[in-house]
């Protein structure tokens, strides 16, 4: 009796041990990586606590003068096997704008600029992704702006993903850059001796939506 319940406990064992392997190895949290090609495929929103675009243009030629766009939301499909397919889309509160000078941004909200009573929002939605290396990619899309829509690329580069350090939930950053030109979009206020052409960091970590 005793050798028969020996041996049934050595058999759940040996039945048991690997199944809660496997589920330990399946509830896992995902590891940080720095290899795009293993990031969570899906939907992402952006952070907008941590998605930002910061523009500068040329100022008289005496100096480069910066700002930032502060209320950006967007969306984000990722699939790791077919980076290509990858789709984006991003408005931005025309409204938000900051350059940290309550009169210049008064006048960066004014028609001679954003015109932001006529024009509350800006959007770019991608068409097209071309991966550049393993880690960047060009961004292609329609960006509107003023109620004009002009095809815009940024360069965009993979940071990192995984579980947020802060709230644990996983997160994929990138860096961008574009250089668009304001007078394509209507803002022709003091050209030429005020730069045309706009440079634009962007910022963005987006979260994966369960």
């Amino acid at each position: 009796m005793k050798r028969t319940l020996l041996a049934a406990l050595l058999l759940a064992s040996a039945v048991s041990v690997p199944a809660l392997a496997q589920d330990a190895q399946q509830e896992a949290p995902a590891a940080l990586t720095k290899d795009p090609g293993q990031v969570k495929a899906g939907r992402y929103r952006l952070d907008t606590a941590h998605g930002k675009i910061t523009w500068s243009l040329s100022h008289l030629g005496y100096s480069t003068y910066y700002g930032q766009f502060i209320d950006v939301t967007g969306e984000l499909t990722l699939d790791p096997k077919a980076p290509a397919q990858s789709r984006l889309s991003v408005k931005i509160a025309t409204g938000s704008v900051n350059a940290l000078h309550e009169k210049l941004n008064a006048h960066l909200k004014a028609p001679d600029f954003l015109s932001v009573e006529a024009f509350p929002e800006a959007t770019f939605v991608s068409s097209s992704v071309e991966p550049t290396s393993p880690t960047t990619a060009r961004v292609n899309g329609t960006l509107t702006l003023r109620g004009v829509a002009k095809p815009v690329s940024f360069d965009a580069t993979f940071n990192q993903a995984g579980p947020h350090p802060v709230d644990k939930l996983y997160t994929v950053g990138f860096d961008g850059w574009a250089v668009i030109k304001r007078s394509e979009f209507g803002v022709n206020a003091f050209l030429p001796v005020l730069g045309d052409e706009v440079a634009l960091r962007l910022e963005g970590e987006f979260k994966a939506v369960e």
